[in-house]
């Protein structure tokens, strides 16, 4: 890591602190217990405790029912989970991640909590995947001592690790979230604050574009199609319908994607209710959905339209290019490598095709200058960066882009 002296001391991490036994905070727990490393983990009721605990206690099972490890390991794992109902009982956590849902108000209530009851020298981590951490550290008098440790969900599975550095993140700590990485076999990126950091930051922009396509007329499952045949093993639209569309969404919510809006009104809200963008038989097998289309005609007023796989992947891969290269540009990644192992470890971007910055080379500068031009006459947000302007006129690789690294 530039500018970080590899001989910085590291904080002992010897306990753990999970605030939320939800999908994700029990899921970051079990790296940790897996790890041999005590976990305390907090929820606001006995019931959600019990119930996050022996969804744990069910993953740990099933693996060792494949074999992965033996069968007595279950208990030693479970034997590492201190399951609580209060905050304070994490104040002698040597580290505490918030893992509740993506809400500011609730996480600068909770980091007010925290920096009154946690000991001194604690680390204070929020797993958030977008909000602003320089805000959620400002409710703390100890801002040096916070950080963002965003797993990805099955946080027990993905490798990546994005630790962001918010501006007063001190150099012990960087160094000791990076090392702890390593100890729970995750593979770290360090980044910085910005709305949705490197990978959502990227995936943000894709998604924007594959909505624009359906706007115009091109059905979701088209989309899909196009980014599958590129390698990814999920669309954007697949993507959204295993997460769930009801994430950020209530019964009567106008947000902007009425489109997504329509489907949660008539309980289409994913693979959770076997419908969403895409119909869904016993098997979970996603099938191309009448009802969704007459929503998309009803919505968009645009008459279907079909257009070629590869001008679906230039118009929704090379705005991840670009977007890359604003975030080098702004200094809020390392490297244009660390973004290639975001995509690849967080995302699931095809190996063949190592990543956007490395795949940006594969096709060229110029090329995706020609489709941000016209993506940027359309919509301004998406004009190209300077950076690629140049490397389209001077030449150069997208992965030598260097613009003086990650900064605070």
């Amino acid at each position: 890591m530039p500018g970080l002296p590899e001989d910085t001391p590291l904080r002992q991490v010897k306990s753990v602190g999970i605030i939320g036994a939800g999908t994700m905070g029990g899921g970051i727990a079990m790296n940790f217990a897996t790890a041999g490393i005590p976990v305390t983990i907090v929820e606001t009721s006995q019931e959600a405790l019990d119930r996050g605990l022996k969804v744990v206690r069910g993953n740990y099972q099933r693996s060792a029912d494949k074999g992965r490890f033996p069968q007595d390991e279950v208990e030693a794992r479970m034997a590492r989970f201190d399951g609580r109902l209060q905050l304070s009982d994490l104040a002698g956590c040597d580290l505490v991640i918030e893992a509740v849902f993506e809400n500011l108000d609730l996480k600068r209530k909770i980091f007010t909590e925290l920096d009154r009851v946690m000991k001194p020298g604690a680390i204070l981590a929020t797993n958030t995947s977008a909000l602003n951490i320089d805000d959620i550290a400002g409710m703390t008098a100890r801002p040096q001592d916070v950080i963002g440790l965003h797993f990805f969900s099955p946080a027990n599975v993905m490798k990546l690790l994005e630790i962001v550095r918010a501006k007063h993140t001190a150099d012990d700590v960087v160094a000791t979230c990076m090392s702890l990485a390593k100890d729970i076999n995750k593979v770290a990126a360090l980044v910085g604050v910005c709305p949705g950091f490197v990978g959502n930051r990227i995936l943000f922009a894709r998604q924007k574009q594959a909505n624009k396509l359906v706007y115009q007329g091109v059905m979701p499952w088209d989309v899909d199609a196009a980014l599958n045949q590129f390698g990814f093993k999920m669309g954007p639209f697949q993507m959204s319908d295993l997460a769930g569309l009801d994430i950020g969404w209530s019964k009567g919510a106008k947000t902007d994607n009425p489109i997504r809006d329509a489907l949660c009104e008539l309980n289409r809200r994913g693979q959770k209710t076997r419908a969403g963008f895409y119909d869904y038989d016993e098997n979970r097998r996603p099938v191309p959905s009448d009802v969704t289309a007459g929503i998309i005609r009803d919505i968009t007023g645009a008459a279907p339209t079909s257009k070629s796989a590869e001008e679906i992947v230039e118009t929704c891969i090379y705005p991840m290019i670009n977007e890359a290269v604003k975030i080098l540009e702004e200094n809020k990644a390392q490297r244009p490598s660390d973004i290639d192992v975001v995509w690849l470890y967080g995302y699931g971007w095809p190996p063949e095709k190592g990543g956007p910055m490395f795949y940006g080379d594969m096709v060229g500068a110029q090329a995706v200058l020609d489709r941000m031009e016209e993506l940027g006459r359309e919509d301004a947000e998406f004009a190209p960066a300077e950076t690629l302007r140049k490397l389209a006129t001077k030449g150069g690789k997208f992965i030598q882009i260097d613009t003086g690294g990650l900064k605070v």
